[in-house]
């Protein structure tokens, strides 16, 4: 059950313990307070600090009873003009339930800060990962075609300034984001640097510029870990066939993340790219990512 709770104040004496209302959401099995987790990590002390992410550093808490979580401090709370509409989503996603999201059980909102509280994964990002080499080649084929978790499911904000060329920024990590609002495209680009063993950099520039692709597709996999199997090699094809329908320049033309969920499920890969991996260019991917929608 998802309770909204109301604190008038709390008391730490820090630079955010001004007597303010304090709007709390939460799907927690327990009450968890607001004050809770400023306690447990000393008001976002940086020793509690495990990485900082597009919109938000992200803490690591113990709260009563051992349990830790993955607090992430967003970074600019003026930036969300819209409260309420914010606050309707959160209360959505802390009913999300799938294992390949990671569990957002809840969020506070104070005149200075706003944080969001996930289950904590223990060994790190994504991004950590592929950059130690260790761990990296800890990740063979089979696993990296089985990396499944996401957080921030939903949470991609925007906001009310412009940047650069965009004339709109968002909150999100730089990279991982369409120029619209559209979780679907991040979930490419990460699949892509789960394939390169980084981040897929130029090659999401011919989305864009509708240049020929004659990279081949072997060409592009992280070559710290050793060549696919043929029955990884068929996993690769359709993640990446996957990954490359999700990047379209034009939304519309992006499958649904039930389509993804359903093409990953069924494996389902189209016999015109059905042959060894050495054979296969990019831009034969390009040309049928389209038939993901078809699913």
């Amino acid at each position: 059950m998802t309770i909204v709770k109301r604190r008038r104040k709390f008391t730490k004496a820090n630079s955010i313990s001004a007597p303010q209302d304090t709007v709390s959401i939460w799907n927690f099995d327990g009450k968890v307070a607001f004050q809770d987790v400023l306690d447990a990590t000393e008001c976002f002390d940086e020793k509690y600090s495990i990485g900082i992410g597009g919109y938000g550093s992200v803490f690591r808490a113990e709260l009563e009873g051992g349990r830790v979580y993955a607090i992430k401090l967003l970074h600019s709370v003026e930036d969300y003009t819209d409260e309420k509409g914010f606050h309707a989503e959160i209360q959505v996603l802390t009913k999300v339930r799938h294992r390949c999201i990671v569990k957002l059980h809840g969020y506070c909102s104070h005149s200075k800060c706003k944080f969001l509280v996930y289950d904590l994964i223990e060994r790190g990002s994504l991004e950590s990962n592929l950059q130690e080499e260790q761990h990296a080649k800890e990740l063979d084929w089979s696993k990296r075609a089985a990396v499944a978790y996401v957080s921030d499911f939903g949470m991609a904000k925007q906001l009310k300034h412009t940047c650069s060329s965009w004339s709109t920024i968002f909150a999100g990590t730089c990279g991982y984001i369409a120029p619209e609002r559209c979780d679907v495209y991040s979930f490419g680009v990460v699949t892509m640097e789960v394939i390169m063993g980084k981040h897929p950099g130029e090659l999401l520039l011919p989305f864009f510029c509708r240049t020929e692709q004659h990279t081949k597709l072997k060409d592009i996999l992280d070559q710290r870990i050793t060549a696919p199997t043929s029955d990884e090699e068929k996993d690769i094809i359709l993640l990446l066939l996957v990954a490359f329908a999700c990047l379209q320049i034009c939304p519309k033309a992006r499958p649904t993340m039930q389509q993804v969920y359903q093409a990953l499920t069924d494996k389902s890969c189209p016999t015109d790219i059905q042959k060894p991996i050495h054979q296969v260019r990019l831009q034969d991917l390009h040309d049928l990512c389209g038939t993901i929608r078809n699913i």
